[in-house]
This record gives C-alpha cells, sequence and structure tokens, in this order.
C-alpha cells in the first residue's frame, strides 16, 4: 500500500453571514481595504444550474433565495459574504469554549489606526491591546468586533513570525 503524502493546504476562502451585505461589503472595503470582486447579488433556489443545485446541497430545501458578495485580502484570500432574509439578525454570543470557528485573525502593523477605523465604523474594541514580549519585541494583537457582531482578531506580525522558535529566543 502506497503511503499518501501530507502536504500544507492553503487557506481559500471564509464564509460570513451578515445582517446587510450592502453595508458588510461597505465596512470591509472602507475599513479593511478587501476587494470587491462580485458586487452583491441575488441567488434564488433552482435546480437548473450547477450553482442552484450546489447551494441546495448546501443549505437544503428550507431557502428561497439569499444575498452573496465575494471580497479578497491583499493575499488572495476569499471573504464569501452571506445575507439570509429570514436569517437571525444578531451575532450569536461570543462563547470560545464552544466546539466551532469563533474567530478569523487580520494582520496590519499599524494596530491601532485599524481598530480606530473599526470603532468610528459602528464596531467595537473587545479588550486593550496587548504585547506578546512587552520591551522586548512589537507583536501586539486585539480582539475587535465589526458593526455587525462578528469577532474578529489582529496581528501586528506574520502568525510565522509571532509563533516560530525564533520568536521566543532573547
Amino acid at each position: 500500500m502506497k503511503k499518501e503524502e501530507t502536504y500544507p493546504r492553503s487557506f481559500s476562502h471564509i464564509g460570513i453571514t451578515v445582517p446587510d451585505i450592502k453595508k458588510a461589503v461597505k465596512f470591509y472595503a472602507e475599513v479593511m481595504g478587501w476587494y470587491v470582486i462580485m458586487e452583491p447579488s441575488t441567488v434564488k433556489k433552482e435546480r437548473e444550474t450547477a450553482i442552484g443545485q450546489m447551494c441546495i446541497d448546501v443549505f437544503g430545501e428550507d431557502w428561497e433565495q439569499f444575498e452573496i458578495a465575494h471580497m479578497s485580502t491583499s493575499d488572495g484570500i476569499g471573504i464569501e459574504l452571506f445575507s439570509f432574509p429570514n436569517g437571525i439578525k444578531e451575532a450569536p454570543e461570543f462563547n470560545p469554549f464552544n466546539t466551532g470557528l469563533f474567530h478569523f485573525c487580520v494582520q496590519d502593523p499599524n494596530i491601532e489606526s485599524l481598530i480606530d477605523k473599526i470603532v468610528s465604523a459602528g464596531g467595537k474594541q473587545r479588550m486593550p491591546i496587548r504585547e506578546y514580549y512587552p520591551n522586548d519585541k512589537p507583536y501586539k494583537m486585539c480582539y475587535v468586533e465589526d458593526p455587525f457582531g462578528i469577532v474578529f482578531e489582529i496581528y501586528t506580525h506574520s502568525y510565522e513570525l509571532t509563533y516560530s522558535s525564533g520568536a521566543y529566543e532573547d
């Protein structure tokens, strides 16, 4: 039996459900600087196209239509925004202790400026900016919320640099 090689897969995109697709696209484009790849559009439940059938496979039968928009970060990671007319229009309570995805993270060396933009646009800063190695290395982080209650994190440096063994040496 031939052993299959395991290799690191790349990250393609994340799907985020929002209460108002146009407001979300505006926030993420203006505050985060993400590119709009596909403006908001409506998808209707139908079986005649591959996309229609795919959406039925994903969402089941209990829907008639939804809105979708596609965005991208500067490094090509996709942001797929969804808005469902009959969905709950508020974010669930933040609970990182339950199994499942509880945040995503973006990187910006000017963390203070990005937090100010998020707060000015109706979001929230959930905690003080913290340093991983105070007075030693400039690695910072902070949890924030967008105006829709979606929690995410900001790092000043890459994930690899922040957590690599070289990052911990004095």
